[in-house]
């Protein structure tokens, strides 16, 4: 009988190092097969951890958030183009209105959309443009027309114009905003100076082509088609298979529908063996998560019975996936910045983090209070809550014995802006790799050596024999 070892049974064996900063190390990586991503780290998709907030927050720090499914299709296209229109070097659809619409129905617009600006557009041509100064004192019965700078004051850029040419239009004329028309006075796309500057100050963000944040999105493995549909046409960069068990005749399917209908990179999983891996790479994986019971709200082993501990899983795992050059996403059991190092030095590219992002600003939720202490909720997929509310929302049967939970509920400290957790997270794992005397992922990969420790040797590892204030 094989033994199976997690995070705790292990440690890095320390290795001659020639790095001089930590902030000399590269934790660049790739998440799938043609996706790059400048640190390690995907929020989970719970809907307890990733909704558009968090997904805007972990794109801008260099990692990347997948979006829940427990929700509506309307819900989840509006999650993915939160985060799409969050930031782009050209807005390719800004929004508008048209000449006679009143300014009740713009202050509710720019409050959904969570815009200070829009175009005023005629048959798709350029009347005017309103900005939040604009209405700010403006009674209600005006309409647009009334308010909006006319068209002739405003300054336009052509098709085309480079970033570094709409920062000197911007800088020279002192403006925020560039509409892009042609010849025809025809609205293409609109150039913001906020997004220049998010462009400058965040070189380490996570961009499309086309200088959007990226984002991942969950489908199912029933009903999906329509779901995918929307999200690709949305503009997600990856779509994740959700299901506990991928080595199952329905996410085998789902990923060759899938493929076969969509230009779309896939993550696919979770599984925890080498044939699971190989299965699914050969039915078109860009990615396989790997994971089954390490989670902190995961109770699939007590419940079924079955799983292997996570640092095995993971060398199992990668063992198939390196011959096909398909990365592999460490998914759940992670708790410190040490457990992602050991995760990413048995071969996997990325780590899907839930629990330890659950707590911040940017997760769903509201702030409570438990034993004096502020907190916020997290609960498995897989268990109640989840899908009762997920049943709720669809207008299915909420009978609550139909359900057998392989996930729980419970609750986690609250701690603060998700910036601070990564930049902590990513930090030591820059440690790590230098302990182990690489420069980048691949090379700790290429030294990490493990030698495994008894119970002592881990009660050791931590703070011991001192008081606690």
């Amino acid at each position: 009988m094989k033994t199976g070892l997690t995070f705790d049974d292990v440690l890095l064996v320390p290795k001659k190092s020639s790095v001089t900063s930590r902030k000399n190390i590269s934790v660049k990586t790739r998440l799938t097969k043609n996706i790059e991503l400048n640190n390690p780290i995907v929020s989970s998709n719970m809907d307890t951890v990733t909704e558009a907030k968090m997904g805007i927050e972990m794109a801008r720090n260099g990692g990347i958030g997948i979006i829940h499914r427990f929700n509506s299709i309307d819900e989840q296209v509006s999650m993915v183009t939160s985060v799409k229109r969050a930031e782009s070097l050209i807005i390719e659809n800004p929004y508008s209105v048209s000449l006679d619409t009143k300014i009740d129905e713009i202050k509710f617009l720019m409050k959904k959309k969570k815009v200070h600006s829009l175009l005023v557009s005629e048959d798709g041509k350029l009347q005017g443009i309103i900005t939040s100064r604009d209405i700010r004192f403006q009674k209600n019965g005006k309409i647009a027309k009334e308010i909006m700078t006319p068209r002739e004051k405003i300054i336009t850029g052509k098709p085309g114009t480079l970033p570094e040419e709409a920062k000197e239009v911007l800088d020279k004329y002192r403006i925020e905003k560039l509409p892009l028309v042609d010849s025809e006075n025809r609205i293409m796309g609109l150039i913001t100076s906020r997004d220049i500057l998010n462009n400058i100050n965040r070189p380490y963000a996570s961009l499309d082509k086309r200088g959007r944040l990226l984002v991942g999105a969950a489908i199912g493995v029933k009903d999906y088609l329509e779901r995918a549909k929307a999200l690709v046409e949305a503009g997600v960069d990856v779509l994740v298979i959700d299901i506990a068990h991928g080595h199952s005749e329905l996410a085998i399917t789902t990923l060759q529908t899938i493929k076969k209908n969509f230009k779309i990179e896939v993550i696919a999983g979770n599984v925890v063996t080498g044939e699971g891996t190989k299965d699914l790479i050969e039915a078109g994986a860009d990615a396989v998560k790997v994971g089954v019971g390490p989670g902190s709200i995961c109770i699939t082993r007590i419940v079924t019975g079955a799983g292997i501990p996570q640092l095995t899983a993971i060398m199992n795992c990668v063992s198939i996936a390196k011959k096909y050059d398909v990365p592999i996403i460490a998914d759940g059991g992670i708790r410190t910045s040490g457990d992602l190092t050991k995760a990413l030095a048995a071969g996997a590219s990325t780590a899907m983090l839930g629990s330890v992002l659950a707590g911040t600003d940017e997760s769903p939720g509201d702030l409570l209070i438990k034993d004096g202490r502020r907190v916020k909720i997290i609960r498995g997929m897989a268990g109640y809550g989840a899908n009762m509310s997920k049943r709720e929302r669809e207008n299915m049967s909420s009978e609550v014995f139909d359900i057998v939970p392989e996930g729980v509920e419970g609750v986690v400290p609250y701690r603060g802006s998700v910036k601070d957790i990564l930049k902590q997270l990513v930090g030591g794992l820059q440690s790590g790799i230098s302990y182990c005397g690489g420069h980048s992922i691949l090379g700790l990969q290429q030294n990490a050596e493990f030698i495994r420790i008894t119970g002592a040797g881990k009660k050791e590892s931590g703070s011991h024999d001192i008081g606690r204030f």
